[in-house]
């Protein structure tokens, strides 16, 4: 059924239009939720749709539609947004064929999530009755499907299981939130070290600490690198952000800004989140971005790798039946010589950060558009 509309858009599409492409996209969200030691949520979200991008009289169109029965009122849809566009400056992927086996792994029913949920939730009591815990898992499931007038057909699925572990605990006026997570796509998650990061957290925070005056050393973890760094060089590396000129980095190509110690790099095979493709029809490569502190390019989408007069890099995603733009599959810190456990041994005094107010937003739990961060020390 999946190809056959495919092959009907395309085949309808071509008469009217200079070039077509259509993106399919089959998805599954089932989120579980335990909030202050209670289930609070359990519900099952499903979404097929197909997003229609043409080029007619020199113009890009764009519509969408989870109704796959008015194939025809989509193509016109298109076709009118193309009529009130700008020209466009770029071509749709050509002469590219791939399919990306399915993973045979099959993720733990809903009822074993509870169950684990529950299970978490005693053996947290179990340290201190008193923390509040707050239990998360998502099943996310996705297929996605691409094809273009110009000899372009690749398939891909990608399933994701992403769970975290969390507790607020108040004591008069101070409290004191820690969670953890992890993410999976072919593997149980890793529960047990889930409950006992977060009890270790716990037990390190049991005494109140102080710090004098002074000039002192601050240590991000892993964790907290990827909060803070994850975001920024996602934005600054961006090639929309350098043809516009709103990256500080848009004319240091070549440049060494950082130190020697930084390399950032894009694994797009790595974890979860592991794509072959992106969702324009363009093969995805692993790219260095910032080597030994020198910036050595930007990660491109079709349409802004043309105004950059360069190749497009596999770097253009979606959110959903949205147009696709630039953003990363996989951004990875290589890591350094000293292990966490030596730099914190290493400080007679100093600040450890681990978490960040507002950084669960950026943590790589759930959905291939935030993209993943692989950050080490």
């Amino acid at each position: 059924m999946v190809n056959s509309i495919l092959e009907q858009l395309l085949e309808r599409a071509t008469p009217k239009v200079d070039a077509a492409e259509v993106y399919f996209l089959s998805s599954q969200d089932t989120p579980i939720q335990f909030e202050n030691n209670r289930l609070k949520s359990l519900q099952t979200k499903a979404k097929q749709g197909v997003a229609l991008r043409v080029i007619s009289n020199g113009k890009l169109g764009f519509a969408s539609s989870t109704d796959l029965t008015r194939l025809d009122d989509l193509i016109e849809a298109a076709i009118q947004t193309a009529e009130i566009a700008d020209p466009v400056e770029f071509e749709f992927a050509k002469n590219y064929h791939h399919s990306t086996p399915k993973t045979s792994y099959t993720f733990p029913t809903t009822q074993e999530l509870v169950e684990l949920g529950q299970s978490l939730i005693e053996q947290v009591h179990n340290y201190n009755s008193e923390i509040l815990v707050n239990v998360d898992f998502e099943i996310e499931t996705e297929f996605i499907q691409i094809a273009t007038t110009d000899d372009v057909f690749a398939e891909q699925s990608h399933q994701i299981l992403s769970g975290s572990l969390g507790g607020n605990l108040v004591r008069g006026e101070d409290f004191l939130e820690i969670y953890t997570y992890d993410i999976a796509g072919d593997r149980p998650l890793d529960s047990e070290k889930l409950l006992s990061d977060l009890i270790q957290k716990y037990q390190l925070a049991e005494q109140k600490a102080t710090i004098s005056s002074g000039s002192f050393p601050v240590l991000f973890t892993p964790r907290a690198v990827a909060m803070v760094l994850g975001r920024l060089f996602k934005t600054v590396l961006s090639g929309q952000a350098v043809v516009q000129k709103s990256s500080p980095l848009s004319d240091k190509l070549g440049q060494t800004l950082f130190d020697s110690r930084l390399t950032l790099l894009e694994d797009p095979q790595l974890g979860p989140n592991a794509c072959d493709f992106d969702d324009e029809g363009t093969p995805t490569t692993r790219k260095t971005l910032i080597d030994k502190g020198t910036v050595q390019g930007f990660y491109w989408d079709r349409q802004w790798a043309v105004r950059g007069q360069v190749e497009p890099t596999g770097n253009g995603f979606r959110g959903g039946l949205s147009r696709p733009g630039p953003s990363l599959a996989n951004l990875c810190m290589s890591p350094g010589s000293t292990s966490t456990e030596d730099l914190i041994a290493s400080m007679d005094e100093g600040i450890i950060v681990d978490q960040v107010l507002g950084g669960r937003s950026v943590q790589p739990v759930g959905g291939r558009i935030f993209g993943q961060f692989g950050f080490g020390l």
